[in-house]
């Protein structure tokens, strides 16, 4: 059970309103009207909680687990133990998360405008936003419907920001449009100058950031993440990508629809990427670069070329996957040789 003073559950669900919202569909001789109150992990769930397997890793877990529902692959199902409830999916843990969200919807924020946060006069604030202490939102910036600006956050002038968005503790955003339900977490930076200098040894030339950053709807930036504005081009984050902590992205960059950039990923200026294109952690990639749609790289790869679509690699200088693992092997091998 999640912690009451931090989460508000809520339900109970029928496991025929479960099986609906999560598309899944009920063993044969399930109970359409027995109740469930919660989600909960495999070892720690009860009777009266949902969870879920989607790797076989935990099929030990999931044969000792005491939880009255599980949302299991059809090939899983064999393996529940006596008394256990199924829902067959054929992507069990994207089932379990519209259930989880089910129990654990986002709430509206309760409206309210802190006496201590400051809104200039021309900025213009939607229904049903909170602005908490400390807050500053600059001259024309506009807010949308529901949203909620944390402790200290700055919105900077001109900024858009979408209906339902969130805005975190401390996170700044400058020269930037923001569609709907965008979620920056606490201490992002977005908007900020693009490193961009004329480099010469009289000394380097700072080239003037003209650009702005465009963040589609559904998009998440983690916490300390950092997307500059573009130069002249605008930096561009596509509809529904998810960026992790820590993460860097230059001026220029563009992300299509749904790509997930992972902790500590550092993406050089112009480098354009395709639709859900996923980087691994701490994976370094150029400048200029084009990577092409449902492109993968590997954690700590250095990418100092173009990657086609659907292409996998790894390694630094990064290539081709199988290719990185034959080079792995063979230098694995080389090591162990007795001098």
């Amino acid at each position: 059970m999640a912690d009451p003073r931090f989460f508000t559950v809520a339900g109970p669900f029928t496991l025929g309103a479960l099986a609906e919202i999560s598309s899944a569909k009920p063993v044969e001789g399930c109970d359409p009207a027995r109740q469930f109150s919660d989600v909960a992990p495999l070892e720690t769930a009860g009777p009266g909680d949902v969870s879920f397997l989607d790797n076989k890793k935990y099929v030990a877990a999931f044969q000792a687990s005491k939880a009255g529902l599980c949302i299991v692959a059809p090939d899983m199902a064999d393996k529940a133990p006596a008394g256990m409830a199924l829902l067959l999916a054929g992507d069990p843990y994207r089932a379990y998360a519209r259930v989880a969200q089910a129990f654990y919807p986002v709430v509206a924020p309760e409206v309210w405008v802190a006496p201590t946060a400051w809104v200039d006069p021309t900025a213009v604030i939607g229904d049903g936003c909170r602005i908490e202490p400390g807050a500053v939102i600059g001259a024309n910036a506009r807010i949308g419907a529901r949203c909620r600006i944390c402790a200290n956050a700055v919105v900077g002038p001109g900024v858009t920001v979408g209906d339902d968005c969130t805005i975190g503790a401390n996170a700044t955003v400058s020269h930037a449009l923001l569609g709907r339900k965008v979620a920056v977490y606490p201490g992002a930076r977005i908007g900020q100058d693009g490193f961009g200098f004329a480099m010469g040894p009289e000394g380097h030339l700072k080239v003037p950031q003209l650009g702005r950053v465009i963040i589609g709807n559904g998009v998440e930036i983690g916490a300390n993440a950092t997307i500059d504005r573009g130069a002249g081009p605008d930096t561009i984050i596509g509809d529904g990508c998810m960026i992790d902590n820590l993460v860097q992205i230059g001026h220029n960059v563009q992300l299509g629809r749904g790509c997930v950039i992972v902790a500590q990923v550092g993406i050089s200026g112009s480098t354009r990427m395709g639709d859900f294109v996923a980087a691994g952690g701490q994976a370094g990639i150029t400048g200029h670069l084009k990577i092409g749609s449902g492109a993968r790289i590997a954690a700590q790869s250095g990418v100092m070329r173009d990657i086609g679509p659907g292409e996998t690699v790894g390694g630094a200088p990064a290539v081709p996957m199988a290719d990185w693992l034959r080079q792995s092997a063979i230098l694995g091998k080389m090591a162990r040789k007795k001098t």
